[in-house]
């Protein structure tokens, strides 16, 4: 089997910074068509290399809203880019922290955090396997595609919620999302895999 490339390396080389969409002030590395990330992911899925729409409508929401995160510590679970927990540190946080596991998402967190001069705290690790953090917010991108991932995370932000965290998702909808506990905050249109889909922000209760 061949030897995986240098992660940061491979990001800085063949996926190009550009700006967000519907995010202003913020440019990432993000994947074309000629980016060859299967070179660099292998078996790993390089969901990290593109702004998804519960991300982007999650980060429009926060650069909108900078009173909500002024002097709070933030968790951004399962950071992919890194989009929301930049978005959150330049609306103000107090802190913002970028929880991921995936090695080369881990490696363009900390390239894009460069790129948009913010600094942000890592965990290389998955904290829904743990208790509630310490964030007075948590946000949380796209992550009820899968009903399997969905539930332990679901069981992670209750006991977020438990310890008097706020929780804001952003999706558009996806199959595994606990709808009925949701409050919905704003909808944005946003760019998803060529389409322009609605991209809503919710508060989970």
């Amino acid at each position: 089997m061949a030897e995986l490339p240098d992660a940061a390396a491979f990001i800085r080389d063949n996926l190009p910074v550009k700006p967000v969409a519907t995010v202003p002030g913020i440019v990432l590395h993000q994947a074309g068509p000629s980016s060859g990330l299967g070179r660099l992911a292998g078996d790993l899925s390089p969901y990290w290399a593109y702004a998804w729409a519960g991300g982007l409508a999650l980060a429009r929401f926060v650069h909108e809203h900078p009173e909500r995160l002024a002097r709070r510590s933030v968790l951004d679970l399962g950071a992919g880019s890194g989009l929301v927990a930049i978005a959150a540190a330049k609306a103000g946080a107090g802190k913002a922290t970028a929880a991921e596991i995936d090695r080369n998402a881990l490696a363009a967190i900390r390239l894009n955090a460069a790129l948009n001069g913010v600094c942000l705290d890592i965990i290389e690790e998955d904290v829904t396997r743990n208790g509630p953090v310490a964030a007075d917010l948590v946000l949380v991108g796209d992550l009820f595609y899968d009903r399997r991932l969905a539930r332990r995370v679901t069981r992670f932000l209750d006991r977020c919620l438990g310890d008097g965290t706020e929780i804001l998702i952003g999706d558009v909808g996806r199959a595994h999302l606990p709808r009925q506990r949701l409050q919905p905050l704003a909808t944005y249109d946003v760019p998803d895999f060529g389409s322009i889909v609605p991209g809503t922000v919710f508060s989970l209760r």
